[in-house]
């Protein structure tokens, strides 16, 4: 089966391309730092497969995701490379084009974006960009589908280039050097583009050396590059040979768009720049995006979601449950099975699927957010905050990823430069409050907040943000220090997202919280009412005679100064490791209550406002679910950090839920 390769800049559609040729779905998003790992998908009524891989500018690696695609080209063997090219950046994205082409590679070119670029009063000629690089080049709009049948065929029909194929010259020195690589890297067993391979090595690409590491004599490989640099040095060009392979590139690049690419002269003033002025505004900017973000909790707690979870919990407690209950009577099912299917998987699963309408509703707005390209801009306006405790600006956008999932939001930690940013970046981000929190939130701020559930979910989501802020204040000045370093962000246009793409969006998210619900909240829900019906004279026990109770309680007395010492809530947080969304499972099971009324009547009656607080509080900040756990493991490689990652979680969450308890007690709240 033939494999292609998509390759590209960060924000040029790739991924949009990759979901429309493969008629799958990967997220999408108005923003850089979407993929950050290889993703295979099967082409569209062909035998083939098509590989999307991270968004990079050039083959020189800077970042984790960047050298994904640099390792790929070194250690698979696709049949053609597609480059998509946003037509309305030529000049940028033309320099990853040129090192491609290089690569001897049949290659074909999706221009894209040319809807934009006719906006910006930019044309971009395909035939006569189609001379100039010797490839074929098909015009497309990747979000919108157009041109992408012309892709697919195309791919089918590619052919390698000639023997001398794409070639730059680069002067005596540089081929000099070129041509005794050449001779070195034939002792290889197969090398597919030696030359390609050489220019990769004298420009210093480190994970095109390390692929070669043991294969080649390291020695000889310096004395070339060393001598390569002194004999460009000696011809006055200087001894950076990557600075010298950049420059001719880029002089190539220059004469090119001047043969390909027409701009206006009028002045354009683009929607983009009048409503950045607004949004980007060095004084309002933080303040709207603040504004917003209320808008969203109020749509979701306030306005719309709290009366879409109603219904929903109605039908589960009372219509489904019932016919639930008459099949397993119909069938002759003992009381062990009745008792286990309505009150452990019916209670405990249905307990967090009655929030599933406040969380479609902020998936869907998040969603909007990401796809209109504003997703970029509070990055931007981040960005001093976030340098000024220590962090790239990039980090922002993991946090903001967090606020859906922290799994994926850990693994775009990989966009960044520095190790040390990544490393400080991937312990925050358990801090930020995932969708997995948003059930326990819904059921405590309902009960006790409710003429303030938007301001007071919003309130959680700022303080993990804050706290976040301050801990990376002080990592990076004691255990992780690191040298600032240069923030930059591509800001996209806005543009409104299409409602199948912000369906589609949003579907993936909620897909990932119903296949919990499937899963974890499933299997626990189980284990939590065996558990809470099971002690040590048998199985039937009253609860507060269960293991559960047991287990419970062996931490109410740990929890009693935070404000809820029982035993209930101390099983709760236990089976929250598994995951967040379990800690209303395992209160539905506990309570035994037939519906969302039923549960807010005992949790009523089970905290006070001020417990009630301080309770969301420490499930915002305690230990990470054990998906986000594992990824840690993963990302850091080290059981070292992961286990600091825990337990500082822990630590800050008693003490925070500790000032807030203790405070309020003294100041007067109950």
């Amino acid at each position: 089966m033939n494999q292609f390769a998509l390759f590209g800049n960060p924000n040029t559609g790739k991924t949009s391309l990759f979901n429309m040729l493969t008629r799958s779905y990967e997220t999408v998003g108005n923003w850089s730092g979407v993929t950050v790992e290889k993703r295979i998908g099967t082409l569209r009524g062909r035998s083939g497969r098509i590989v999307d891989l991270p968004g990079l500018y050039s083959l020189l690696p800077l970042t984790e995701d960047e050298g994904v695609a640099a390792r790929f080209l070194m250690e698979e063997t696709p049949a053609s490379i597609l480059n998509i090219v946003d037509a309305s950046q030529p000049e940028r994205n033309l320099y990853l084009t040129l090192q491609l082409l290089e690569s001897g590679r049949p290659m074909l070119i999706g221009l894209n974006m040319i809807d934009v670029a006719r906006n910006r009063h930019i044309s971009v000629d395909p035939q006569v960009l189609q001379r100039e690089l010797g490839v074929p080049v098909l015009p497309i709009i990747a979000r919108k589908g157009t041109g992408c049948t012309d892709v697919l065929h195309a791919l089918g029909s590619l052919t390698a280039p000639g023997s001398e194929g794409f070639r730059l010259d680069y002067g005596p020195a540089v081929e000099q050097g070129v041509s005794d690589l050449c001779i070195l890297l034939r002792t290889l067993p197969s090398s597919s583009a030696p030359r390609w391979t050489a220019l990769q090595l004298l420009e210093g690409n480190e994970a095109v050396r390390t692929a070669l590491a043991g294969r080649i004599d390291g020695e000889a490989l310096d004395s070339i590059l060393q001598q390569t640099g002194r004999e460009l040095e000696a011809a006055g060009f200087g001894c950076d040979v990557s600075a010298h392979l950049r420059q001719v590139r880029t002089q190539r690049i220059a004469r090119i768009c001047t043969a390909a690419v027409q701009r206006s002269d009028q002045a354009v003033h683009t929607a983009t720049e009048r409503i950045d002025a607004i949004l980007t505004h060095r004084i309002l900017g933080i303040p709207l995006f603040l504004a917003m973000m209320f808008l969203i909790f109020k749509l979701t707690f306030d306005w719309v979601g709290s009366l879409l979870s109603d219904v929903l919990d109605g039908f589960i407690s009372g219509m489904l449950s019932g016919w639930i209950s008459a099949a397993l009577g119909g069938l002759g099912a003992s009381p062990f099975t009745h008792a286990l299917v309505v009150d452990g998987i019916v209670g405990g699963v249905g307990g967090v699927l009655v929030f599933l309408p406040q969380i479609c509703i902020l998936f869907l707005l998040i969603s909007f957010v990401e796809d209109s390209g504003y997703m970029a801009r509070i990055t931007l306006l981040m960005d001093r905050t976030m340098e000024a405790v220590g962090l790239s600006g990039k980090a922002f956008i993991p946090f903001i990823i967090g606020f859906g999932c922290n799994v994926p939001a850990i693994m775009a930690a990989r966009t960044m430069e520095h190790r040390k940013d990544r490393l400080l970046t991937t312990l925050l981000v358990p801090l930020m409050s995932c969708s997995a929190r948003l059930p326990v939130y819904a059921l405590f701020a309902g009960v006790f907040f409710a003429s303030n559930q938007a301001l007071v979910v919003m309130g959680l989501y700022v303080l993990g943000m804050v706290l976040a802020l301050a801990l990376a204040k002080l990592f990076s000045r004691t255990l992780l220090r690191s040298e600032p370093s240069l923030f930059i962000v591509e800001l996209p246009p806005y543009r409104m997202p299409q409602p199948l793409s912000l369906l589609r969006m949003t579907w993936e998210k909620v897909k990932g919280f119903l296949r919990k619900a499937g899963t974890i909240i499933l299997a626990g829900s189980v284990v939590i009412w065996f558990l809470s019906n099971t002690g040590s004279s048998g199985f039937g026990v009253d609860m507060n005679d269960s293991f559960l109770a047991s287990i419970g309680g062996a931490l109410s007395g740990l929890l009693a100064p935070i404000g809820f010492g029982t035993w209930q809530a101390g099983a709760a947080l236990i089976t929250g490791f598994m995951a967040k969304e379990v800690v209303v499972s395992t209160m539905n099971i506990i309570y035994q209550v037939p519906d969302m009324a039923g549960l807010e009547h005992q949790v009523a009656a089970a905290f006070t406002p001020l417990q009630a607080f301080s309770f969301v509080t420490f499930i915002l900040l305690y230990i990470p679910c054990l998906a986000t756990v594992g990824v840690i493991r993963k990302e850091t490689a080290s059981w070292r950090w992961t286990f600091f990652s825990m337990g500082y979680s822990l630590v800050l969450a008693y003490a925070v839920a500790l000032v807030i308890y203790q405070g309020g007690k003294w100041i007067g709240f109950a």
